[in-house]
């Protein structure tokens, strides 16, 4: 089986529908494919209607979260979350503070940007997202289609990068409350990209164990910005520490290069994984 457990669709910062995501995964020989759109469900029921036959989908979302400790400043990480119950309310009412927490800072990014006559509108953004959670990849197409930068690495490299004067933060999850809650919600989280260093600041092995405490279950493993040491490193972590490991692309379609399945989940541990989720189940034959 090849199974891949990440991955946006344009319900968040995806440049695919989410019919047009479970095309591809099934064009590329996935037999399994999670949908984790960030800080929302809202591909979850286009995403059972229209999935084609013989692909399996998981449900699921990327949290936006932060490490906060006493020592140091907080880092920003992602948590993914799957087989939770959409409903359940502590869940569902702190997804959407975050989806309004994303909206708010997108928009006073553009009006930085705007301020400084760069030719971008921010009416014309939201309309393009469909209904979907705008983030800073909306406006980084935005300025490449403006002719402003070359390419949406470029923009996140420049204007959108976090010591860039035109940056908002946004107040993201406490990811000890994070994991609760998907936990809550009869979900399965996992630590995404933990080593990704070429993202920002990265969490140590201290804070993995703090995590597993607060009821982790897993770790992302093999994803494309781990590096071969990275990967070996995280896999012993998730052996002593009695953690899931998973595989996957992290597949944005062309807002990224990777390509879906580039990296892949081992079937014995997706199988761990559907058995520790209870909320909701994936969609298949």
């Amino acid at each position: 089986m090849r199974i891949d457990l990440h991955t946006h669709s344009s319900v968040s910062d995806g440049t695919e529908s989410p019919a047009d995501l479970l095309a591809t995964a099934q064009a590329a020989g996935l037999d399994v494919v999670a949908l984790t759109d960030h800080d929302t469900t809202a591909g979850w029921s286009i995403a059972e209607a229209v999935r084609p036959r013989g692909l399996t989908v998981v449900p699921g979302m990327e949290m936006s979260c932060r490490w906060y400790s006493d020592s140091d400043y907080p880092i920003s990480v992602h948590l993914l979350a799957y087989l939770f119950d959409p409903t359940h309310p502590a869940f569902a009412a702190e997804r959407a503070r975050l989806r309004d927490e994303r909206l708010e800072r997108a928009e006073r990014i553009v009006l930085r940007l705007e301020a400084e006559g760069y030719p971008i509108r921010w009416d014309s953004i939201v309309e393009r997202v469909d209904g979907g959670v705008v983030g800073r990849p909306h406006i980084a197409r935005a300025l490449v289609e403006a002719g402003v930068v070359d390419s949406v690495d470029h923009a996140f490299a420049t204007l959108l990068h976090p010591r860039s004067p035109y940056y908002v933060t946004k107040i993201d999850t406490d990811v000890r409350e994070g994991i609760g809650l998907v936990r809550a919600a009869g979900g399965v989280p996992v630590f995404a990209h933990g080593l990704a260093t070429k993202r920002g600041r990265t969490v140590g092995d201290d804070a993995i164990a703090a995590m597993t405490d607060a009821g982790l279950l897993g770790l992302e493993v093999d994803h494309p910005d781990h590096s071969a040491e990275q990967r070996e490193h995280l896999r012993d972590l998730a052996g002593r520490l009695g953690l899931i490991t998973t595989g996957s692309s992290d597949y944005h379609g062309t807002n990224k290069t990777t390509s879906i399945g580039v990296c892949t989940t081992d079937p014995e541990q997706y199988e761990a994984l559907l058995s520790a989720g209870t909320g909701s189940v994936p969609f298949g034959d």
